[in-house]
């Protein structure tokens, strides 16, 4: 296991959060000024550049966020939980202004990445939480490297399966409107997204029409996402590299899948927060998942939890990382 970690040639460097604008190749976009008392560093991961923020202290919390969004997306929560934790808020890779290699973006290499981040910032056990792909990402590193997982939190997020296999191509009659229907929710971009180049060719440049569409769709109150925040998602997806980077992580479903038949239940406590169009499905998967699970129903909020329900959310978590 030495071996393998020694690997890994692992570099900090800190930035401050309120002033970093990168200007290095590939990592051109601006860093927002936002959480107050964190910071923003870059790691190199077996050389592969990854972004994170980090702030407060105490036992550590890492966030993983989801698609069409970056880091920022943990605004609502994130300041809260670091009055009590360490909590890093980690751009996935692909993401943001993190690096978007050519390949690599099944969920187990993903989470690899996240584990060899673990071990560079000297922690042991973390509370993981993830979002949409992130959730994704981080029940692949519980399944692959459950040692490093103290407690897992998946918002809307659960690992790939089979079930996805039997994702209906068309809407059913009558169910496909201005907001998607909870009973028999409609993710046309689960499909958009397997097609490779021309989504690039079709959003450069256009982005901010996909995130409005998709905030506007999922959300029951769109209006919990700001002008300013759908501006910031828009900028982090807006170039080619950009949109093949984040499509490869619905491209290797695929692989995905067929992981997930290797893992055996998770043993560590799981909390799953479950929206309007998920907390069903995550229902009936979750207890086939892990042993020691529970799920917290959030009806009254779209898919996009960390804006709709914050304070819910941050109850729950609460509750969760208790003792």
């Amino acid at each position: 296991m030495v071996a393998v970690h020694l690997m890994y040639q692992l570099k900090k460097i800190k930035y401050d959060i309120n002033s970093h604008s990168s200007t290095t190749k590939n990592f051109r976009r601006t860093t927002y000024q936002g959480f107050s008392g964190f910071d923003n560093h870059y790691i190199e991961v077996n050389g592969i550049r990854i972004h994170y923020v980090d702030g407060g202290a105490g036992k550590t919390i890492i966030c993983l966020p989801g698609w069409p969004q970056t880091w920022y997306s943990y605004q609502n929560i994130a300041t809260e939980f670091s009055k009590k934790h360490r909590v890093i808020v980690v751009d996935i890779r692909g993401m943001g202004t993190s690096e978007r290699p050519e390949n690599g973006y099944d969920k187990k290499t993903m989470a690899e990445y996240i584990k060899q981040l673990i071990h560079s910032l000297d922690l042991k056990k973390v509370t993981i939480i993830g979002h949409d792909i992130g959730g994704m990402v981080a029940m692949s590193l519980a399944f692959n490297h459950p040692g490093v997982v103290e407690k897992l939190i998946v918002a809307d997020g659960l690992h790939p399966n089979e079930g996805m296999l039997q994702m209906p191509l068309l809407p059913t009659p009558g169910t496909f409107g201005q907001k998607m229907n909870g009973n028999m929710p409609y993710a046309w971009w689960m499909g958009f997204n397997q097609v490779k180049s021309l989504p690039e060719k079709i959003l450069e440049g256009r982005f901010r029409f996909l995130v409005d569409y998709v905030f506007d769709y999922v959300m029951i109150d769109e209006t919990k996402i700001s002008d300013k925040e759908r501006n910031i998602y828009a900028e982090a997806y807006n170039d080619a590299e950009s949109i093949r980077a984040s499509n490869a992580w619905y491209q290797a479903f695929g692989q995905d899948i067929e992981d997930s038949k290797t893992y055996q239940k998770l043993e560590m406590p799981v909390l799953g927060i479950g929206s309007n169009v998920s907390y069903q499905f995550m229902k009936m998967a979750m207890p086939y998942l892990c042993r020691n699970s529970q799920l917290l129903e959030l009806s009254s909020g779209g898919h996009y939890m960390f804006e709709e329900n914050p304070d819910q959310v941050i109850e729950a978590i609460y509750n969760f990382l208790k003792p």
